[in-house]
């Protein structure tokens, strides 16, 4: 188990936000190869990002009070969201659920100290595990739910500092809402060529359209490279 101070990139949590219940701080990881793919064709993403990489994702769950995943990354990866690799604290974990898919024995929901949350419709899935906590989104449609719901609910939960680990989607939607106020974008030095992409945003038809955060690169152990941007100018644009 590693000490967080030993990380490279142990500075780009300098620049994390206190944030409140009423304004949380969000930040958001996404792992991807040099040629912006977060899994092969089938699917298979163990691992694209190193050990380096990895014990960086570790180290941001340690930092947050709750770790936020979409229902697909749990259908795909069934990921456990606790700290193991470095020395920290377990976070809360909530996964995005809206249409009550996610299954009963998931990892997420296992019962080791850490609050567990699930957000979904009304009426929605069957009865949660004794202990798990049953947000209920404010939908009544079947399409996607806004990221302002999303964030105004996990707020109303108590979390100031929140992690948005995945997938590419979730954290898609809520770049394009301007919900997030730093990105982690892990780099691993692998091209493979054809497979799921990272993020995806409405197209552009010129440059000037783009995000262009400020940004600090790392290299991490095992060549990984991360990239921390700060996303904060282009949110309070967006809510001013």
């Amino acid at each position: 188990m590693r000490s967080i101070s030993s990380l490279p990139g142990v500075a780009s949590f300098t620049r994390f936000g206190n944030g409140s219940p009423r304004a949380p701080f969000v930040v958001a990881q996404l792992g991807q190869s040099l040629d912006g793919r977060i899994a092969t064709v089938t699917g298979h993403s163990f691992y694209i990002n190193g050990a380096g990489a990895l014990d960086h994702l570790h180290a941001i769950r340690a930092h947050v009070d709750a770790v936020v995943v979409g229902i697909g990354t749990v259908l795909a990866d069934d990921p456990q969201l606790n700290v193991r690799r470095v020395a920290g604290r377990d976070p809360a974990r909530v996964v995005i659920d809206p249409n009550g898919r996610l299954p009963a024995d998931a990892r997420i929901l296992r019962d080791d100290g850490a609050r567990r949350l699930v957000m979904r419709r009304a009426g929605r899935g069957v009865g949660l595990p004794s202990g798990v906590e049953e947000i209920t989104l404010d939908a009544t449609n079947d399409g996607p739910i806004p990221p302002q719901v999303i964030l105004a609910a996990l707020a109303e939960a108590g979390f100031a500092r929140i992690l948005l680990e995945g997938g590419a989607r979730t954290i898609s939607d809520f770049l394009h809402a301007g919900c997030i106020d730093r990105l982690h974008m892990l780099m691993a030095p692998v091209l493979i060529g054809s497979g799921k992409p990272g993020l995806s945003l409405p197209a552009i038809e010129t440059l000037d359209g783009a995000l262009r955060p400020e940004t600090t690169a790392y290299l991490l152990e095992g060549g990984d490279v991360l990239f921390d941007c700060d996303l904060r100018v282009e949110r309070e644009a967006l809510a001013g």
